[in-house]
């Protein structure tokens, strides 16, 4: 026989138990990102900080997991992953990888559009990237939230091509969107687009004589065991976005996301510096260990010539005219 106070405590224990499980459970967030290199790689160190700045910025708890050296494919697969919101929650990419979901984005990558790193600087720190940045947003599911990159992309070649001559008929590998086959065809070169990870086979084998890239990725990949010559065309400086999953982002708490936007623009910054100051370094550590041959391109003035007609083009067709002047401007 129970005694009502029996009865009692039984109750205040029941209900006690009822608001412990109705109570919520702190969970953890846990972030996953993706990078093609290893630890030493810019892009990899600049997702890094990323991490650290988050788990600075963000009172709650937060762990991340980061794929490296392409272990879940390349830039075009990442580009789904994040698209579609799976595997991939972060991770630096080339604009030009993005243009499947998003055809203008491959405009703030576009070759020698930037005159030197100053002007390349002040245009990523000014916003003037936006309206690119909402049509990755709409289209692909895939949020900017900061800006990295900086290294000087060059001609990298398994023969010298150091003239206008040498440059007719080079054939070499260009990233998969439009304007950089319309751009290096324009000089004249014969471009075509091939997977990043196939291209130190297709130099090999001579499906290919070249391709075009910053010092920090030949070093990394040791793309000079192939293309040991360096021609300073100087003809691009990255621009390499920081994005994030929208499906990811719009899941998470407020205070995170407002972490991840602070820490995002921070790490771009971090990023910028950390590849421009390494890009004269790379290539010199290259030349002296005697991995690569570096000269200038005779006759870079032409190029440009050649090149802004496309581009003038290119944007009109994008409708993004007032945006490339706006750029040009900066």
């Amino acid at each position: 026989m129970f005694h009502f106070k029996s009865m009692k405590t039984i109750a205040i224990t029941a209900v006690s138990a009822v608001a412990i499980l109705a109570t919520p459970v702190s969970a953890e967030t846990k972030l996953r990102g993706a990078s093609l290199f290893d630890e030493d790689h810019a892009y990899t160190r600049t997702l890094r900080e990323f991490e650290r700045l988050v788990g600075e910025k963000y009172d709650g708890d937060v762990s991340f997991d980061m794929s490296l050296n392409g272990e879940l494919g390349d830039e075009s697969d990442f580009v789904t992953f994040l698209q579609q919101g799976v595997a991939i929650d972060y991770a630096i990419m080339a604009p030009s990888n993005m243009a499947t979901f998003a055809p203008s984005i491959p405009l703030m990558d576009m070759p020698f559009l930037f005159r030197d790193l100053e002007h390349w600087d002040t245009a990523l720190a000014s916003g003037v990237m936006a309206p690119l940045e909402a049509e990755l947003l709409a289209k692909a599911n895939i949020r900017v939230i900061g800006y990295a990159g900086g290294g000087v992309r060059n001609l990298a070649s398994a023969e010298p091509i150091g003239n206008m001559d040498e440059l007719t008929g080079h054939k070499m590998r260009v990233m998969g969107a439009p304007i950089q086959a319309q751009v290096f065809s324009a000089i004249k070169a014969a471009p075509s687009a091939i997977a990043y990870n196939e291209v130190y086979n297709a130099i090999q084998t001579g499906v290919i004589a070249g391709f075009e890239n910053e010092a920090a990725s030949i070093q990394n990949l040791k793309f000079y065991e192939v293309a040991p010559n360096i021609t300073l065309t100087r003809h691009a400086i990255t621009v390499r976005p920081l994005v994030m999953s929208e499906s990811s982002f719009s899941a998470l708490p407020a205070d995170l996301q407002a972490a991840v936007l602070a820490a995002g623009a921070e790490a771009g910054a971090f990023g910028r510096k950390l590849e421009s100051t390494q890009d004269g370094e790379k290539l010199q550590e290259m030349a002296d260990a005697g991995q690569i041959k570096v000269q200038e391109f005779a006759g870079r003035d032409e190029l440009l010539k050649l090149v802004i007609p496309v581009q003038d083009a290119y944007a009109a067709e994008l409708g993004a005219t007032e945006l490339l002047e706006a750029i040009r401007s900066k």
